[in-house]
């Protein structure tokens, strides 16, 4: 009897606690997804191939997609 009053009386609880952990399991996938980086940059190539941006705005916004797919991989590693 004070096991079934135990879960009822916790089961709020252990709901948070389930909500949370998939939280931040979505979270993590979302900041490691280097797809979205890599199709980033594709778009970019794209755009300067078709000179729609000019060498200086190619070279920025690679240089931050870089950076960020580097953070990336090193948060991976630490995980």
């Amino acid at each position: 009897m004070a096991l079934i009053v135990d879960d009822i009386l916790l089961s709020p609880l252990k709901l948070t606690v389930w909500l949370a952990k998939k939280l931040r399991e979505s979270a993590y996938q979302e900041m490691t997804d280097e797809s979205k980086v890599h199709e980033e940059l594709l778009q970019l190539q794209m755009r300067y191939e078709m000179e729609e941006i000019s060498d200086e705005k190619y070279e920025k916004e690679e240089g931050k997609l870089m950076e960020r797919l580097e953070a990336i991989r090193e948060m991976k590693e630490e995980m």
